[in-house]
């Protein structure tokens, strides 16, 4: 009798968890399909005159030539990291599924930043003409096409996810362990992907925005996006190859892995425990995904303003939008987690919800130390009236200052995710609080991420009113738009940096519980700090992130100099340019843009790859936790410093373009552009790459934990 309720209750769990998987499908189609319906409304916006349409069009071009060039070398990549996983696997250190999850993980996530930059490049002109008619239909006609990209992501990660996760639980009848062990893998292909178009992106966007910057605003002392500066082209296609297409695929390497990392941390949590399977903690993440976009669906619904460009009223139309989304997941997390895992587990329904209220105090963190409309970006503008080298200190000091907020929210909310989780009885509960806790932090992300790809719209969009000479009340209106877009942008990377610390704590339990398995009880984990394999670990880690950031940041100072000598260059030799009677080569910028990003992108990305994979074979697997520990530690600082740093630069600029201390042209707008340009890489190039760095190296120590258990010196 008792062995047939089991076997009834195990078949009744059974058909709850395809439930559960078809609910997540089905949420991820929801959002590709509204994706496409948003797609279409932004097509349906006119593009304006026949010179806004060619403006357009020259973006759209070097965008798609730049991916072009860059997706054939991350194949080359993809194509060598393959045969090397298919050969571990034929050597029985990972199962045969891995090789094509890196595969599909890569693709999704670089076709996701494709879709995005696609509708991007589309929606500029149409933002601008859309500007003509009033600031509310510029909002919808830039927010719609930042919707396309959040809703983009989340569905293909949904649909990735969904997809293996049935494939491999009910058709090939996998132990859930090996589920979420093959599954981590492709979250190692979304993270390859994320950090070539990071860098790759970052790179080419950086170096055309400071030459443009530097040559044109300051030397030359034309305006900015003005259509005599050579690199004014360059810099609208580097906002799309970087800050959408790159983000795009970043985000979705931060949506897959907290997702991933929480079901794998689920399968240890609660597969030793006899009335709950494992494989239901693994489908709260999933369902917790698919209501998220939902929510964000709604939220969308309730993004809108008025005419009034001040920052604090388009501030608040966003944030009504991304709270709405808020309080329908921490309205359904709690039946959603008492029915599945049951009344005594709805401590994880805190978790999720620490996670969430985390986000959310992370993006007012943001907001103030970045946005115009508070005092520590006001007092960053006045320090440019005594020059360049003064709002260069300040803007320093105000981002080092930035993360002890952050910090404190992130420690508060792993304490009381682990405790809610029950994490002082059972650490791996708890671990699972904190990996959850990441989940709930990005379930609004459809909507957190429109607000984020919003941005480069409305500055494409204020360059193409800039060159087909709009009306100055148009650019005005792209203008508050684009100022918004800083803000938003800067509290999209919080939520991105915050979620990969959380994700990366997760990833780091996880690959410990690996090296258990795989070393089945023979390899000694020992993580005390008195162990000096572990203390040489975490200072390897600790280096870790400023060396790449040292690399991504001469990468755009060399990239640059290149750009600044070519326009000097046009400036000087092609007659007539500066009275505006020739035109200039924007060609040319482009493709120096393009050839010194591709080549400086791959050495910052095979360091990541190698680094866990050479410290593991010489100090073995607790070398590897120490270097993932300082890595993760010192990654989240710099990353937080440099984004808010770069954001409150970018903002004290255009504080001071509004016509404060002096307006555009002053000695102060000439040291806040130098600024500006200084944060240009640090916000949008190294520390946006960073919170991709702590987690590749997580991933790929987990997935190389097999060779490095049979095989090391240490």
């Amino acid at each position: 009798m008792s062995n047939n309720w089991i076997e009834t209750k195990g078949n009744v769990f059974m058909e709850i968890e395809k439930i559960l998987v078809a609910i997540t499908f089905v949420g991820s189609v929801i959002a590709l399909l509204f994706a496409a319906i948003t797609a279409k409304k932004v097509l349906k916006f006119s593009e304006g005159s026949e010179v806004m349409k060619k403006i357009s069009a020259s973006i759209r071009t070097g965008a798609n030539a730049f991916l072009r060039r860059q997706y054939s070398i991350v194949l080359i990549f993809f194509g060598v990291m393959f045969v090397i996983l298919l050969a571990m696997a034929a050597e029985g250190f990972l199962t045969f599924f891995v090789p094509f999850a890196f595969i599909t993980g890569g693709f999704f996530s670089g076709f996701s930043g494709f879709i995005g930059m696609s509708i991007a490049t589309r929606a500029n002109a149409r933002t601008a003409n859309a500007c003509m008619e009033g600031l509310n239909r510029g909002l919808r006609c830039a927010f719609s096409a930042g919707s396309v990209m959040g809703f983009t992501v989340v569905g293909l990660g949904l649909f990735d996810i969904s997809v293996w996760f049935y494939l491999l639980k009910f058709v090939f009848r996998l132990p859930i362990e090996d589920v979420t062990s093959a599954m981590l893998t492709f979250s190692m292909g979304a993270s390859s992907m994320a950090l070539f178009a990071r860098v790759g992106g970052g790179i080419f966007t950086k170096a055309a925005d400071v030459g443009a910057d530097l040559v044109g605003k300051v030397e030359a002392g034309i305006p900015e996006d003005d259509p005599r500066n050579p690199a004014v082209i360059s810099d609208n296609v580097g906002d799309n190859v970087g800050d959408v297409a790159g983000m795009g695929a970043d985000l979705y390497e931060s949506y897959v892995g907290s997702v991933i990392s929480s079901s794998a941390l689920g399968v240890v949590a609660f597969n030793s425990i006899a009335d709950v399977d494992g494989i239901r903690a693994v489908a709260i993440p999933m369902a917790m995904a698919a209501i998220g976009i939902l929510a964000s669906i709604i939220g969308s619904f309730f993004v809108r303003t008025g005419e009034n460009t001040d920052q604090k009223t388009l501030l608040k139309a966003l944030r009504k939008g991304t709270n709405v989304s808020a309080l329908i997941i921490a309205a359904v997390s709690y039946p959603l987690v008492r029915f599945v895992l049951g009344s005594e587990y709805t401590g994880v329904f805190l978790s999720i919800l620490s996670g969430l209220v985390a986000g959310v105090l992370i993006g007012l963190s943001t907001e103030y130390f970045t946005s115009d409309t508070y005092n520590p970006t006001k007092r960053l503008s006045e320090s440019a009236v005594t020059g360049h080298a003064t709002i260069i200190i300040n803007g320093l000091g105000l981002g080092m200052l930035s993360t002890s907020l952050p910090v404190i929210i992130v420690a508060v909310c792993v304490l009381a995710a682990y405790g809610f989780a029950g994490g002082f009885q059972n650490a791996t509960n708890g671990l699972y609080g904190i990996a959850i806790a990441a989940v709930g932090m990005l379930s609004t992300l459809g909507i957190t991420l429109a607000t984020d790809a919003y941005g480069p719209v409305a500055d494409n969009a204020g360059g193409i009113a800039q060159m087909a000479g709009l009306d100055p009340d148009v650019r005005r209106r792209t203008d508050a738009l684009d100022s918004l877009g800083n803000t938003t942008a800067a509290t999209g990377k919080g939520f991105a940096i915050g979620s990969a610390a959380l994700t990366a704590l997760a990833l780091i339990a996880s690959y410990v519980e690996r090296v258990k398995i795989v070393g089945s009880g023979s390899y000694t984990l020992d993580m005390s700090l008195m162990n000096p394999v572990v203390l040489v670990g975490i200072f390897i880690g600790a280096c870790l992130p400023f060396v790449f950031a040292a690399f991504t940041m001469n990468s755009v100072g060399r990239a640059a100099q290149s750009i600044v000598v070519e326009v000097r260059r046009q400036f000087r030799e092609i007659t007539g340019l500066m009275e505006g009677k020739s035109d200039p080569d924007y060609a040319s910028c482009v493709d120096l843009c393009t050839k010194a990003s591709l080549r400086e992108m791959i050495l910052p990305t095979l360091i990541t790859i190698l680094t866990p994979v050479f410290v593991g074979l010489t100090m073995g697997c607790n070398g590897v936790i120490g270097m993932l520990a300082g890595a993760t530690a010192t990654g989240f600082l710099l990353a937080i410093f440099m984004s808010n740093s770069g954001g409150a630069w970018d903002n004290a600029k255009k504080f001071i373009e509004g016509g404060n201390y002096g307006g555009k042209g002053s000695e102060a707008h000439k040291a806040a552009v130098v600024g500006d340009t200084v944060g240009d890489p640090l916000k949008d190039t190294a520390g946006p790459s960073i919170n991709i760095l702590i987690k590749l190296l997580s991933v790929v120590s987990i997935v190389f934990a097999g060779l490095i258990v049979e095989h090391h010196l240490f």
